[in-house]
């Protein structure tokens, strides 16, 4: 009787649990306390952490994993075997007992595709599909006529781009690879799809923590940027108020999508994919002719992408890869490009009050110049009604928000042309 409950124990999923399973569970519930006790980032953290959990089970049927010479796991990939049937042709049947010749037979190539349920939808992380298609909901959802209005915001969002860079070249001091810098450079972008698009072009090993890391900070948004932005700005500077955006015309929208696409493309084409369907969603938006398709990218398409690209990304933090010190170091770097990013921001809006005082940016709108769109420019209205409350800075900091958007999008395809390449 011990030996059949023994057999029926090696059975179950129950005798291949490790502490490192065990550890990544906590690691996942704490990704979902966050998530739904606190509100950060819901939409994101939840499917990613449970994505997070089911990496971590003994399943079947979902994922399957390799070990790699390198020791990382690489997940989400799908076996196809051929096979070769050999049968007499028709016309030429012969009886059993004679065997046919070569000439009088015909063959059939038979193929068999083997993997789970996972190794198919994360290949549109793999094919680069989810996060262009993210991008694509994010234009249809995002006005541009607060830049339109007020182009020099343009320069608070390249500002923004400053984490990238510094974080890359810290990161490469500590040990990694430049591709592997670039992809956690881009974490201070705080833009999700970009960081996932990116580092699964250069350093796919690195994509759980990574992703993680990206989506995690850009929750934090409302509590790792004040106190920069406090501490960078004087109270005065907080109370500027900003003159009041003129209204653009449908027109220029429309231009303004087809202009910044065509130029983007031509100066870092490795951001194609990113750009064009941003800009296609937002033409969509604007031109006010097709609402259905309108429709469909703000809600089922995003919506859909959403939960593919989360639990997609959450399969990837497979214990064994994840429970690493790179992983750590990656989440101190994520601050670190958050942090300079912000700062980037904000001492550009500072420069720019000095070179033209008599129409005077706030500076606090220039910590918006990140990607987290709304939520940097919430925080910048927030932090200004503080210090005055009838001060309204959330339309002036969508510009530098929809700005860091396109300009994070830009600096991944630099890094993705120069890098691509390289060890």
């Amino acid at each position: 009787m011990l030996n059949d409950l023994i057999d029926f124990f090696r059975t179950t999923g129950f005798s291949l649990i490790t502490w490192k399973m065990l550890v990544m569970w906590g690691v996942a519930g704490a990704l979902l306390y966050l998530a739904i006790a606190k509100g950060f980032e819901p939409l994101l953290l939840v499917p990613i952490a449970f994505g997070a959990l089911i990496a971590n089970l003994p399943t079947r049927g979902v994922i399957t994993a390799e070990m790699k010479p390198n020791g990382v796991y690489e997940t989400a990939f799908f076996k196809v075997e051929s096979q070769v049937l050999s049968e007499p042709s028709a016309g030429n049947l012969q009886s059993p007992s004679t065997p046919a010749s070569p000439e009088n037979r015909r063959t059939t190539r038979v193929e068999r595709i083997e993997g789970g349920l996972y190794d198919f939808i994360s290949q549109g992380i793999k094919l680069e599909i989810f996060p262009p298609l993210i991008f694509l909901g994010v234009g249809a959802l995002t006005d541009f006529g607060p830049l339109i209005a007020m182009p020099r915001t343009f320069l608070l969002g390249a500002a923004a781009q400053l984490g990238l860079f510094v974080t890359f070249m810290g990161a490469n001091l500590l040990g990694f690879t430049s591709k592997q810098s670039a992809s956690i450079g881009i974490i201070g972008g705080a833009d999700g799809p970009t960081a996932i698009f990116t580092c699964n072009k250069l350093a796919p090993e690195l994509l759980g923590a990574v992703a993680v890391a990206a989506y995690s900070y850009m929750s934090l948004v409302p509590l790792i940027q004040p106190p920069i932005m406090r501490l960078l700005t004087t109270n005065k500077e907080r109370r500027i108020r900003m003159k009041s955006l003129r209204k653009v015309s449908k027109l220029e929208k429309l231009i303004f999508a087809l202009v910044v696409m065509i130029i983007c493309i031509l100066l870092v084409p490795d951001a194609s994919a990113l750009i064009a369907m941003l800009m296609l969603g937002n033409f969509l938006r604007e031109c006010a002719v097709t609402e259905r398709l309108v429709h469909a990218s703000q809600n089922e398409i995003i919506n859909v992408l959403t939960i593919f690209l989360g639990t997609s990304v959450g399969i990837t933090m497979r214990a064994d890869s994840f429970l690493a010190p790179e992983t750590l170091k990656i989440i101190v770097l994520g601050v670190v490009a958050f942090g300079f990013s912000t700062a980037g921001g904000v001492l550009v809006a500072k420069v720019m009050n000095i070179l033209n005082p008599h129409n005077p940016v706030n500076p606090l709108i220039g910590s918006a110049g990140v990607s987290a769109v709304p939520m940097a420019a919430r925080v910048s209205q927030v932090e200004g009604q503080r210090y005055d409350t009838s001060n309204y800075l959330l339309m002036h900091a969508m510009g530098p928000n929809v700005a860091g958007v396109i300009g994070t999008a830009v600096a991944a395809g630099y890094f993705i042309s120069t890098l691509k390449g390289s060890l």
